[in-house]
C-alpha cells in the first residue's frame, strides 16, 4: 500500500506559474496592473513598465510613434442619445465604441464580433449633433480614447476609457462568442465587464463636471 509520504513524492509537481510580464519597449518586468501604450504605427497596444509609462506621460513623448492610453474609466451616466440619433449614427450593432482617427482624419465606429473588431462608417453630420448635446466628447483623447456605447438588451451604458479596455472587451466577447448570435453566455458577461469598470473609474455627466451618482 503506497504510503501518504510516498504518494507525495510522486505526485506531479504543481505547475510552475507564468512568467511575468515584460515591458513591450525596453523589456523590463511590468507589474499586475501595468499601463499600455499604443503603437501609432500598428495601430495596436502594448504593454509597459511604470518608468516608461512614466516616460510617456509628457505631451510628445512618443512623437508620432507612441502614445500612453488613459488609465481612469468615467462613466456618463446622463448622455444624450437617443433612438433617433443612434439610427442616424448608421450602426449596424447595439454595441459600439467611437473614437478620434489622426491617421481617418475623422471619428470612426469600431464594434467586437467572432473575428475581433469591425470598422464600421459613421454619419459624421450624426456625430457633430451627439457632439454638441454633449460636450464631454469634444475632450476624447485622439487614437487612445473612445466613446464606448452598449444598448445590448436594453441597457444604457456609456463610459469614456481608453483603447485598452476596449480591446479587452473585443477579447472577452471573442472568446465567449458561440452560434450566429453569441449565444447567452457573452451577453450575460457584459454586466461584469461593466461592473469591474465601475469598481476603478468614476462618474461625470455630460458636460464633463464630476458626479455622485
Amino acid at each position: 500500500m503506497e504510503t501518504p509520504r510516498l504518494g507525495a513524492l510522486l505526485a506531479p509537481p504543481p505547475p510552475a506559474p507564468p512568467p511575468p510580464r515584460k515591458c513591450e519597449l525596453c523589456r523590463a518586468a511590468c507589474a499586475p496592473d501595468h499601463r499600455h501604450v499604443l503603437d501609432l504605427r500598428a495601430r495596436l497596444p502594448l504593454c509597459v513598465c511604470r518608468a516608461c509609462a512614466l516616460l510617456l506621460d509628457r505631451p510628445a513623448a512618443g512623437g508620432d510613434h507612441y502614445r500612453l492610453i488613459p488609465e481612469h474609466p468615467r462613466r456618463i451616466h446622463d448622455l444624450d442619445l437617443d433612438e433617433q440619433t443612434w439610427t442616424a449614427l448608421g450602426l449596424p450593432v447595439e454595441l459600439a465604441f467611437l473614437m478620434r482617427s489622426t491617421s481617418a482624419g475623422r471619428v470612426v465606429a469600431h464594434y467586437p464580433g467572432p473575428m475581433g473588431v469591425t470598422e464600421s462608417t459613421l454619419d459624421l453630420a450624426a456625430w457633430g449633433e451627439l457632439e454638441a448635446a454633449n460636450p464631454v466628447l469634444a475632450a476624447l483623447e485622439p487614437d487612445t480614447e473612445a466613446l464606448l456605447v452598449s444598448r445590448v438588451q436594453g441597457a444604457a451604458e456609456h463610459w469614456l476609457l481608453g483603447l485598452d479596455d476596449c480591446y479587452r472587451l473585443v477579447g472577452l466577447i471573442r472568446s465567449c462568442w458561440r452560434g450566429r448570435s453569441g449565444g447567452d453566455e457573452v451577453w450575460s458577461r457584459l454586466p461584469g465587464f461593466f461592473t469591474e469598470l465601475g469598481s476603478r473609474g468614476s462618474v461625470m455627466d455630460r458636460f464633463g463636471a464630476p458626479s455622485h451618482l
